[in-house]
């Protein structure tokens, strides 16, 4: 007469094949995250000049990286002239707006909700940083800031793949 295998002797290896699994399901959905979406997939106002370029991954629970832009454009008055100006060209675009991070920023979708971007003026933007609703790379609060003291007419834009 054969014996029976223990209860839990087949357990280590349906645990180390499930955890296998595990992994390789987990890595495929962050190496989708790792796609950033060019500055160039981003309409702006004629006559924008993007004055800084940084890609910004968030590896968190919600894997996601973004194009981190900062847009001045001296022909308007003042960054919320600017800011009308670029909502006004992605509407007619027939982007829809759609809820922000915050109240500071504006946020739209892309036809086919493609992509996701958050506008928002200089002001704005490091208001948010500085009450801890948003972070931003070094460099783009830095031009940022150099925009206000200058009274450049600037943007922060967030730009990522996916529809809010």
């Amino acid at each position: 007469m054969r014996s029976l295998p223990a209860a839990g002797a087949a357990a280590p290896a349906t645990f180390a094949a499930l955890a296998a699994l595990a992994c390789v399901a987990l890595s495929a959905c962050g190496a989708g995250g790792d796609r950033t979406p060019s500055k160039a997939s981003l309409p702006l106002v004629r006559g924008a000049d993007v004055s800084l370029n940084v890609r910004d991954c968030n590896r968190g629970s919600n894997v996601y990286c973004a194009r981190q832009l900062v847009v001045a454009d001296p022909r308007y008055r003042s960054s919320t002239a600017l800011l009308m100006a670029e909502r006004r060209l992605l509407r007619a675009r027939k982007w829809k707006r759609i809820d922000a991070g915050t109240g500071t920023e504006y946020g739209l979708d892309s036809p086919g909700d493609k992509l996701r971007v958050d506008l928002a003026t200089a002001w704005a933007d490091l208001s948010a940083v500085d009450f801890g609703w948003i972070t931003r790379k070094h460099a783009v609060s830095l031009a940022l800031a150099r925009a206000l003291i200058a009274h450049s007419s600037t943007l922060s834009v967030q730009l990522q793949y996916g529809g809010g």
